[in-house]
């Protein structure tokens, strides 16, 4: 199956489509997601190379660094250009030692919201998540006051799309009694297929579906069937569990993060991979 460029490209909303293989910025702030990076320099220019490959959307948060990391991406990238979608997050915040809390009250949304728009330097927020559950899993319970929030400020003109992170398929419900669910962001990767019937669900709602560790986060994906479809395509093995995301689902939007720009271009090369029907067999395994 021929991927187009990049991945080929999902309708957001109507009128606003990217392209299916973006760029996390997590890794842009210091160890731990926390301080200035070693190489600020080095981060600009990444995140230039990223624009220059064709990404045209970029996850982030105010709340890596904090603030570090969106300070980067007006540094490189302001005035950004037309076809640019920036994506961020809310509900989070870091302490004095860097430690992830929640930050969710309807004044913590808002103050997050304007952060976002200062430190991107921008007017309106393309997309905005609600984090509601933990690292790496759901946490039960409503979201209805935070999404109206986010409603609000998307009626006041602060945000054109919203979308829900780390959340399961009862509190995306709520959120779409609330308001229009552009995409959801949660943990899934080969090895990690909690989320197979809901992706396929949001699919045929026209909703995105954005893997957040699409390559295994703190524990990088290792698996015999994955070394072996990789060396049979002469890829990284990273590269090959990126095009298996690709081609699981036409709604599976990638955000792979990286502070490499080598990494970057192999990222991107999965976009060209053409997996075959044995290919994915074996790979379909892993995460069974």
């Amino acid at each position: 199956m021929d991927q187009g460029v990049l991945g080929g490209d999902f309708e957001l909303a109507a009128g606003d489509r990217v392209r299916r293989m973006g760029y996390g910025a997590m890794q842009l702030a210091g160890p731990g997601v926390f301080g200035p990076p070693a190489d600020r320099d080095a981060a600009i220019a990444l995140l230039r190379s990223a624009v220059e490959l064709g990404i045209d959307h970029i996850d982030t948060s105010d709340f890596y660094g904090p603030h570090v990391t969106n300070e980067i991406i007006r540094e490189a990238l302001h005035p950004y250009p037309d076809e640019l979608t920036i994506v961020t997050k809310v509900g989070g915040r870091r302490d004095a030692q860097g430690a992830w809390l929640h930050a969710r009250s309807p004044a913590e949304l808002r103050t997050a919201v304007h952060d976002n728009l200062r430190n991107l330097g921008v007017e309106v927020l393309d997309v905005v998540n609600l984090r509601v559950g933990g690292f790496v899993a759901p946490e039960p319970g409503s979201l209805a006051a935070q999404f109206e929030t986010l409603a609000q400020l998307r009626r006041e003109g602060l945000i054109r799309h919203l979308g829900v992170s780390t959340v399961d398929a009862e509190q995306i419900a709520e959120a779409q009694s609330i308001a229009p669910v552009v995409c959801v962001q949660n943990f899934y990767n080969l090895a990690n297929r909690g989320d197979d019937e809901l992706i396929d669900d949001l699919a045929r709602q026209g909703i995105a579906y954005v893997p957040y560790f699409p390559l295994g986060g703190f524990s990088p994906l290792q698996a015999d069937g994955l070394s072996a479809v990789a060396a049979r395509h002469g890829q990284p093995a990273m590269t090959v569990a990126l095009a298996w995301l690709l081609q699981r689902s036409t709604n599976i939007l990638l955000i792979p993060g990286t502070s490499s720009i080598e990494h970057l271009v192999e990222n991107v090369a999965a976009a060209s991979i053409e997996l075959s029907t044995a290919d994915l067999e074996v790979l379909d395994a892993v995460g069974s």
